[in-house]
């Protein structure tokens, strides 16, 4: 595991509270650890995960950062709300949203799939997310009398491939995220609010099988692996920075060639 260098902070010149949706593990966890690298404080959401989540908090105020373990169902949209109103007064104002929250549903043939398992998929990975994003903007848009930030959607390289087997739902959700990433930064633009997407390819995490492992290193990823979580937060922490003011309706995708 990658340490958390607080020191780095002062030249990046971070700075506000960064809102991170499913943050307690896999992904959600090293993009929360890059950015308290990077000096931001950290709202750890999760919905399952308390003890990782406290835990990855007391990690990070140990090391001088400041963070806060935030429970909310992103599927849930009367939590969402709350969500952002607990990460402002437990850290300060909103400088970004990271929508990491996302499930894979079940992995079923499409005539297989239920309606109850659908509309789970979709509560979680589309209308939360999008329902995030309305909160995040309601805070930074200079239309609603905030100072800008950067909202960062992720979403992965299945929405353009299909998905694997049984995940063809869960690849079409990630398309729609591709689709409002490109939209709602058009719509934002000029209100100080960048919207960018990370498109992973397969990553290390609890999600991914070994049957999954096995399909990266062999001729399923160019570069022979599947990618670690702490790869995807560096993309993360690149668009959410200073130095990507001039990208917006970008997705940056992390794959190893896939």
């Amino acid at each position: 595991m990658t340490a958390i260098d607080i020191t780095a902070s002062g030249a990046s010149g971070a700075s506000g509270t960064i809102v991170v949706t499913g943050g307690a593990r896999g992904i959600g966890r090293a993009i929360c650890r890059a950015l308290a690298g990077a000096g931001y404080a950290v709202a750890i959401n999760y919905a399952h995960s308390a003890a990782q989540a406290d835990e990855l908090a007391r990690t990070i105020r140990a090391a001088g950062g400041r963070a806060a373990a935030i429970r909310a169902d992103i599927g849930d949209p009367a939590q969402i709300p709350g969500l952002f109103a607990a990460a402002e007064a437990e850290l300060g104002p909103l400088a970004g949203l990271v929508n990491n929250a996302g499930i894979l549903g079940d992995r079923l043939r499409i005539d297989e799939q239920t309606p109850a398992g659908l509309a789970a998929l979709l509560a979680v990975n589309v209308t939360g997310s999008i329902l995030a994003a309305g909160e995040a903007v309601r805070r930074l848009s200079t239309r609603h009398g905030g100072t800008g930030g950067a909202i960062v959607n992720i979403s992965s390289v299945a929405a353009r491939l299909g998905g694997l087997a049984g995940l063809v739902p869960y690849a079409a959700t990630k398309g729609a995220i591709e689709t409002f990433t490109k939209g709602l930064a058009a719509e934002v633009a000029r209100e100080g609010v960048r919207v960018n997407a990370v498109a992973p390819g397969l990553t290390a995490t609890d999600m991914v099988s070994p049957e999954m492992t096995q399909y990266a290193a062999g001729d399923g990823v160019p570069m022979g692996r599947v990618g670690t979580p702490d790869e995807i937060a560096a993309a993360v922490l690149y668009l959410l920075s200073p130095a990507a003011s001039y990208v917006t309706g970008a997705s940056l995708t992390v794959s190893g060639g896939r």
